[in-house]
């Protein structure tokens, strides 16, 4: 009843704002799929009613003259198949304020890391790599809050690069993250570093359109140097895209190298999918994907299961942007 009220609250405030100054919006997404899943969360198959990254958010900026504006954008993530928060925390996929202009953009609060968006996510052409279906290879080692962010002005067209930290608070090691996009027609690059203590990751990504086609693919390196860590591996992604009127079809291969430590911790993800759009805001789509794990791997797998099991799901979903 109090998230309720508050989001109730929030979206009166909001409104009033945006009649006021025409620069607040609110956003979201729903996204729910009916799945076959093996292996996921119980020994076995079950069909459930899969969420896959459902959100409700608020932006906006303010023009400070000369140049300068402030920013903000709060993003609060639900399952939309309980009507439940998806966190703890009631602003749980972002709570940031910003000021920026000639100098860059300053950002401060709880955000995704830039180095995943400009690597692993930015190939995820199918489903946002959300759900069941999202990328289970790739190493995220960021620390989203407690977090300062600054972004450079695009000083050479198409380049945009952003360094973050995120402060040692209450006992933990300060995070580092690094990323770097820039874009040259049909060909987009892309780099993302990010570190906590003796956890490291890079990655670097390339995806190039060809008319109806998209290709792209990155490879990450990440390492764990703690006592008792994983060490080293090398893991990488391609994915494809084709669209035909409404239609697109997906291909995603990934393939995650053996840890140093870990002996038969091989895996890889193979995940094919047809979205057909209804609209620009809303489309119907249906995978299938699975993870072959190697016998001492458990990517995508539940605590209870033993290592080597293969997680899968076959879904069938809608999407809707508003």
């Amino acid at each position: 009843m109090k998230s309720t009220l508050i989001v109730a609250a929030i979206a009166t405030l909001a409104s009033s704002a945006a009649m006021a100054q025409g620069s607040v919006t609110i956003y979201g997404r729903a996204n729910v799929s009916l799945e076959n899943q093996k292996n996921i969360v119980v020994d076995g198959t079950q069909q459930v009613l899969q969420n896959s990254a459902s959100r409700l958010g608020f932006k906006g900026t303010e023009d400070l003259g000369g140049g300068l504006k402030a920013g903000f954008q709060f993003e609060h993530g639900f399952n939309i198949d309980t009507g439940t928060l998806s966190d703890t925390a009631f602003w749980n996929r972002q709570s940031e304020i910003n000021l920026s202009g000639a100098f860059g953009m300053v950002r401060l609060g709880s955000f995704t890391s830039e180095a995943y968006f400009a690597t692993a996510d930015y190939i995820s052409m199918h489903n946002h790599d959300t759900g069941t279906s999202e990328d289970k290879l790739y190493a995220y080692n960021s620390r989203n809050s407690n977090k300062i962010a600054y972004r450079l002005p695009e000083f050479v067209k198409g380049l945009s690069l952003e360094g973050a930290v995120s402060l040692k608070e209450a006992g933990t090691d300060h995070a580092y993250d690094l990323a770097a996009n820039y874009a040259m027609g049909p060909l987009q690059l892309g780099a993302g570093y990010s570190e906590i203590g003796e956890v490291k990751q890079f990655a670097v990504r390339a995806l190039y359109e060809m008319g109806p086609f998209v290709f792209g693919g990155y490879v990450q390196n990440d390492t764990d140097d703690s006592v008792g860590g994983a060490g080293s591996r090398v893991n990488f992604r391609l994915s494809g895209m084709y669209t035909m009127g409404a239609s697109e079809f997906h291909a995603n291969v990934g393939v995650a190298g053996k840890y140093d430590n870990v002996p038969d911790s091989k895996a890889n993800q193979v995940t094919l999918a047809y979205n057909y759009n209804l609209s620009k805001r809303t489309k119907v789509y249906a995978f299938y994907t699975v993870v072959n794990n190697s016998a001492g791997a458990s990517y995508f797998l539940p605590a209870a299961l033993p290592a080597g099991k293969d997680p899968s799901a076959l879904a069938l979903g809608v999407r809707h942007n508003f």
